[in-house]
């Protein structure tokens, strides 16, 4: 296979989820060619990073921050699980991938975008039993964020308690005071609060849902090893599209 077969191979089976063996009866190949081509293309994918505009694009968290920080943004992290194929009996690490909110077999990633819900950074995935606060710690965000620019990264109360930690850059909804017997006042000041942050914060999960068009993310039927290159392909695939969207639409 040329090499634009083979891009256009990836392609295909990332965006709609079609079979190695679909495309093998498509390109006229055997299915172990479509295998191999699919994962040599699939990592120069991932490396790419996410477009920012022409000629820049992101990388690294690291990279993130101090674009936010530069233009003065704010930021929007939110984690994303993905399903995958449960663990052969007999793993010791079987049980890791079991999602303690969604009780099913998953892979869990933190997507970061800015405050429009363009996509700037999808991370690395974890086992879906990993709390969103300590993929985040992993990750290295509080020191960057406690080290670096002045920026403020909204967040929901997965990431309670970071704010604390980053000097009040992460931004969480509010804490609740009266957990019961609540006062009428306190309850509408709570709840206009809330609704408050989410509306700002729902942009994310905008940028989430775009990621999850990609009939690979839905669910993902593959070899687990692949996710991180794959989550990472789709966005910057998305992000590259984002951006030429966003410059159409101001030459229009």
């Amino acid at each position: 296979m040329v090499f634009i077969d083979r891009l256009l191979a990836t392609l295909v089976h990332l965006r709609h989820g079609v079979t190695h063996d679909v495309l093998a009866c498509w390109f006229g190949v055997d299915r172990s060619t479509v295998t191999r081509a699919i994962g040599e293309v699939r990592p120069l994918l991932a490396e790419r990073g996410c477009t920012i505009s022409p000629g820049v694009r992101l990388r690294t968290l690291a990279e993130v921050v101090d674009h936010l920080g530069q233009a003065g943004k704010t930021g929007i992290i939110d984690g994303t699980e993905i399903r995958v194929r449960r663990p052969a009996v007999g793993r010791k690490d079987r049980d890791k991938f079991i999602s303690g909110k969604n009780k099913q077999n998953a892979v869990k990633a933190m997507v970061f975008t800015d405050g429009d819900g363009r996509l700037l950074f999808c991370s690395p995935t974890r086992p879906g039993s990993c709390a969103d606060i300590t993929h985040a710690r992993e990750l290295g965000l509080v020191k960057l964020l406690a080290d670096g620019p002045a920026v403020e990264i909204l967040a929901d109360a997965g990431y309670q308690g970071l704010g604390a930690q980053t000097g009040g850059r992460v931004v969480t909804p509010p804490h609740r005071k009266f957990k019961k017997n609540a006062p009428d006042w306190y309850e509408e000041m709570h709840e206009r609060q809330r609704k408050a942050h989410s509306s700002r914060r729902i942009r994310v999960e905008h940028g989430i849902a775009h990621l999850k068009n990609w009939r690979v993310l839905a669910r993902h039927l593959g070899r687990r090893e692949h996710m991180d290159d794959t989550v990472q392909a789709i966005a910057g695939l998305l992000s590259q599209q984002q951006t030429a969207d966003r410059i159409h639409a101001w030459q229009t």
